[in-house]
């Protein structure tokens, strides 16, 4: 039996993350380099995306390069950045005819021209789609990510076009790269590390946390499943108490 079937799809996260950890060790355990882990985790980004599909969450956002990735050796950047472009080209019609819609956050500036006019072609191709929303973390960090809306904020305020005291969480949450994008529900972590990394650290503020022991390449629909289960098991308070809850 599937998890899929104990699902309340009544009690759907909308916005599911992932940080897709531990291609590099999938591969040292095989006694392959590292790129090979790289090149083995395409059907699990796959299984990822056909399993929000299936069940109709709308929001799915994966962490596929981040801004510290740039640090890595440059034989493994480099074909992280051709497989990148190669997964794009193979994968554009199917994301299409899923009616799935791209989008694209981070430092899409720092890639490739190659990969930027890849991402700017399915981004245009998928513009209209409205059965989902795929979003590809790339050259990402939050922390750039919330400088960079302090900078914008800071600047409005001085030239007179924004009150200081308006700004709250909602004026915020406007200058972040996710602004047209709910809050993070449920963010998923392969690979044993329990850290965030750098990742979405505004968006998930009340989103539910699952460390998985499995490594990236080893993650499919299946498991996507549980942690769906899993999360529904969870009473999301918000700051209530459960009593609180269960008199709403």
């Amino acid at each position: 039996m599937s998890y899929k079937e104990d699902i309340n799809i009544q009690n759907l996260p909308q916005h599911v993350a992932i940080i897709m950890d531990g291609n590099g060790r999938w591969a040292k355990s095989r006694g392959e380099e590292r790129t090979y882990g790289h090149r083995n985790a395409i059907q699990a980004v796959r299984d990822a995306i056909n399993a929000c599909n299936e069940i109709h969450i709308p929001y799915l956002t994966l962490y596929t390069f981040s801004s510290e990735n740039w640090n890595r050796p440059k034989d493994e950047v480099d074909t992280l950045m051709s497989l990148l472009s190669e997964t794009l080209l193979k994968e554009a019609e199917e994301i299409y005819t899923k009616g799935l819609r791209m989008h694209v956050i981070g430092d899409v500036d720092s890639l490739p021209e190659l990969v930027r006019d890849q991402l700017n072609n399915l981004i245009d191709l998928t513009k209209h789609n409205t059965k989902g929303n795929l979003i590809l973390a790339l050259s990402y960090g939050s922390q750039k990510e919330i400088l960079s809306a302090v900078k914008q904020i800071s600047q409005k305020v001085k030239a007179g076009e924004l009150d200081a005291d308006a700004i709250d969480e909602a004026v915020f949450e406007q200058h972040l790269y996710t602004k047209d994008f709910p809050p993070v529900d449920l963010m998923i972590r392969t690979s044993g590390e329990i850290r965030i990394s750098n990742f979405l650290l505004w968006q998930i503020a009340y989103a539910e946390l699952q460390f998985l022991d499995i490594l990236w390449p080893d993650f499919n629909k299946e498991v996507f499943f549980k942690c769906i289960v899993d999360y529904q098991n969870k009473e999301r308070r918000y700051g209530k108490t459960s009593e609180q809850l269960q008199e709403n």
